[in-house]
C-alpha cells in the first residue's frame, strides 16, 4: 500500500512546487509522511463538511487546491473553524497537501486543462517564468578521460536543455603547456609543450557551477586543469502562469479564427458548469487571441493587455479590474472561481487514480459552488 510520501512525491513531480507563487503555501501542509494513504479526497477547499467526509471515509490523504493553513499558524486550538478541522484531521491521522498556484502552472495543470477546454492553440504561458541563469563551463581533457570527465559534471547537474539529459559538444584540439621541474605532468613529459586534447563545453545552471567544477577537477587528471566559466545570455523559460492561445481554426488552415464576444461567452457557458456569465467588452468586438488565469486571476489583465490578447477568462475580477479591462477595450470573462478550479481537482482524482491502482482517489462529493445565481 503507497505511503503518504509516494503521492507526495507524484504530486510534486505533477505540479514542482517551485511553479509557485511566492505568497502561497504549497506542499505538504499536515501529518505524517510514512502514514498508509489507502483512500484519498481531493477538494478545491477544506471546509468542515470536507473534513467530516474525509474522516468518515478514512482518507489517509486530503489534497486541497486551497491551502489550509495559509499563513503561519501561531496557535493551533478548537476555537475556530480552521483550529477545528485541523485538529480533527491530525486526530483522525489525515494527511494534508496542497499544490494550489503550482497545480495551476504545472504543464498539464488547471490553466493548461482550461486553454485545451476551449480548443484553443498555440498555448504558452501568459506570464513566463524567468529561466534560471545558465553558464557555459569549457575545458580540455586528453580524449583518454573525457567520458570520466563529462560524467562528472553531468553528476553535478551540467548538461540539461529542455527535456535531454547529458548534453554536450567535443572538438579535438592540441593543447600546449610546459610544467616546471616540480610538475608532475599526468600525459606528457617535463618540457613538452604539445599534447592531444578534447575541448569539451557543456552547459550548467550558474548555482550547480561550483559543484560542477569541483567533480571537474576531482575527475580530471591533470594537477592544474584549463576550464572557463561563460555567463550566457538570460533566456525565457518554457513555463510560467496563466496562459493564453488562438481559437482554433474549422478548416484546420491555422489562419486565427475570429468570433464576437458574445459567441464566445456562448463557447465558455457550453464547457463549464454555468448558466450566466458576468462579463466586460462589446459583444460585437472579435475575439481570436485569449488569456486564461483560474481562480482570482483579475490580476493578470496587464499581461493580457501586454501580449494583445482579446480577452481574459478567469474565475473572478474586482470591480476596478473590471473598470480598467473595459478602459483597455479587453474582453473580461468571469466564469466563476468553482467553476473554473473544481473540475481540475476531480482530474486529479483520476490521475491519482491511475497512477495508484491500489488506492481509491476521489473528488469530495459534498462540496459545493458557495455562489449561487438566481
Amino acid at each position: 500500500m503507497p505511503r503518504v510520501a509516494e503521492l507526495v512525491a507524484f504530486l510534486e513531480r505533477l505540479a514542482p512546487p517551485e511553479l509557485a507563487e511566492e505568497w502561497d503555501n504549497v506542499g505538504f501542509l499536515l501529518g505524517d509522511r510514512q502514514g498508509e494513504a489507502r483512500q484519498v479526497l481531493t477538494c478545491l477547499t477544506l471546509t468542515p463538511d470536507v473534513v467530516r467526509e474525509a474522516i468518515e471515509k478514512q482518507a489517509g490523504l486530503v489534497v486541497t487546491h486551497h491551502p489550509v493553513p495559509f499563513r503561519p499558524v501561531k496557535r493551533l486550538t478548537a476555537d475556530d473553524d480552521q483550529g477545528q478541522m485541523l485538529l480533527s484531521l491530525i486526530a483522525a491521522g489525515v494527511a494534508v497537501y496542497s499544490p494550489h498556484t503550482a497545480y495551476d502552472s504545472a504543464d498539464e495543470g488547471i490553466n493548461q486543462q482550461l486553454a485545451r477546454l476551449l480548443g484553443l492553440v498555440q498555448i504558452e504561458p501568459l506570464r513566463p517564468l524567468p529561466a534560471g541563469r545558465q553558464c557555459k563551463i569549457v575545458t580540455f581533457v586528453p580524449k583518454a578521460n573525457l567520458a570520466a570527465v563529462q560524467r562528472a559534471v553531468w553528476s553535478a547537474g551540467a548538461g540539461i536543455i529542455g527535456e535531454y539529459a547529458n548534453c554536450s559538444f567535443v572538438t579535438e584540439g592540441t593543447g600546449s603547456f610546459e610544467g616546471s621541474a616540480a610538475a608532475n605532468p599526468a600525459v606528457g613529459e617535463r618540457g613538452k609543450l604539445e599534447e592531444a586534447e578534447a575541448r569539451l563545453e557543456v552547459v550548467c545552471p550558474e548555482r550547480l557551477v561550483p559543484e560542477a567544477l569541483r567533480r571537474l577537477r576531482e575527475a580530471h587528471p591533470y594537477e592544474e586543469p584549463a576550464y572557463d566559466v561563460y555567463p550566457l545570455a538570460p533566456q525565457t523559460s518554457r513555463r510560467g502562469s496563466g496562459r493564453m492561445g488562438v481559437l482554433e481554426a474549422a478548416d484546420r488552415t491555422g489562419a486565427a479564427h475570429k468570433i464576437s464576444l458574445a459567441e464566445f461567452l456562448t463557447l465558455v457557458k457550453s464547457k463549464f458548469p454555468v448558466a450566466e456569465l458576468p462579463y466586460v467588452g462589446d459583444l460585437r468586438r472579435s475575439v481570436s487571441r485569449v488569456a486564461i488565469a483560474c481562480g482570482a486571476g483579475g490580476d493578470f489583465l496587464p499581461a493580457a493587455i501586454g501580449k494583445s490578447c482579446d480577452v481574459l477568462l478567469t474565475g473572478e475580477a474586482r470591480f476596478h479590474t473590471c473598470l480598467e479591462a473595459r478602459t483597455a477595450g479587453v474582453g473580461l470573462v468571469m466564469a466563476g472561481h468553482y467553476a473554473t478550479e473544481r473540475p481540475a481537482m476531480e482530474n486529479l482524482a483520476a490521475a491519482l487514480s491511475r497512477e495508484f491502482p491500489q488506492v481509491s482517489a476521489w473528488a469530495s462529493e459534498v462540496e459545493r459552488d458557495p455562489v449561487h445565481w438566481k
